[in-house]
């Protein structure tokens, strides 16, 4: 397929998609069908390969995922990876919508890591990957190291990392999960927590909650365990907000300070409050 692409270039179109910091996502449309060309800037050092090779172990397992078609390095020098085209993002949820979601999530969590360790599927140190500095910021890192240490972090399982609605593209009512380049060994709580909080605050507290609903309904975790991972994910919330890394709205802020409210970990701490050293 790469081949026949590669040979096609003069008849190729192409449509840039999103520009970002890291990289710009370009869609290729060809007579019969469409791709995307992701370009990573040399500032951002993923691990293309990786990324290929686990979007070819998820979709021959039936998860929902983009095709890998090639990768490699363009002439600029930048890495790149070429995937089949699975629609545009999502805009519009519902109940039903967010349960489909949340049983996505589930069955990327059920991946059996030993049917796919030929992959070498990395693993991080869970402050260091996902709270980079976070010692610049006091407060944020005494709370922390306290759950942490309650929350007995595992690294048991495929996770996506930022399963967040704008990686998940839509076309004729079928879900594709995309952009893998936090894809790793890690634990499905906090990947299940990362993505309910951002519903929280992004979507609407009616329709995270039926996301969780349907994702607890596959998966026994319990309560004051969410509670924690809850606690955490909006822990790097708030870290990626101080460093100008959060979309904001006009509402944002409110309604995060009323989601810090409701968490027994976080509401006696004045965490929107810009502290450092």
């Amino acid at each position: 397929m790469m081949d026949v692409l590669l040979n096609q270039q003069t008849m190729l179109t192409l449509q840039p998609i999103e520009q970002g910091f890291e990289a710009e996502v370009v869609k290729i449309n060809s007579e019969n069908e469409s791709f995307v060309l992701k370009v990573w800037s040399k500032s951002s050092k993923p691990d293309i390969r990786f990324q290929f090779h686990l979007l070819n172990a998820l979709h021959d397992r039936g998860v929902p995922v983009s095709m890998p078609i090639g990768w490699g390095i363009n002439p600029n020098a930048d890495q790149v990876l070429a995937t089949s085209f699975n629609g545009m993002p999502v805009l519009k949820v519902n109940a039903k919508k967010m349960a489909v979601i949340a049983k996505i999530l589930s069955q990327i969590h059920k991946i059996d890591i030993v049917e796919i360790e030929k992959i070498q599927v990395p693993k991080y140190d869970f402050q260091a990957y996902f709270y980079p500095r976070i010692e610049d910021h006091s407060d944020l890192y005494q709370l922390l190291v306290h759950l942490i240490q309650m929350a007995n972090i595992r690294h048991d399982t495929i996770i996506h990392g930022d399963f967040h609605l704008r990686n998940i593209v839509e076309e004729n009512e079928r879900y594709t999960v995309i952009d893998w380049t936090n894809g790793q060994l890690g634990d499905r709580r906090y990947d299940f927590a990362w993505s309910f909080i951002l519903k929280m605050i992004y979507v609407t507290e009616r329709y995270a909650v039926a996301f969780r609903n349907a994702y607890l309904l596959e998966n026994n975790i319990k309560l004051e365990e969410l509670e924690i991972f809850e606690a955490l994910a909006y822990l790097r919330w708030l870290l990626l907000n101080r460093i100008g890394g959060t979309p904001m709205g006009p509402n944002t802020m409110k309604r995060v300070k009323g989601l810090l409210a409701k968490n027994d970990y976080l509401k006696d701490w004045n965490l929107l409050t810009k502290k450092q050293g």
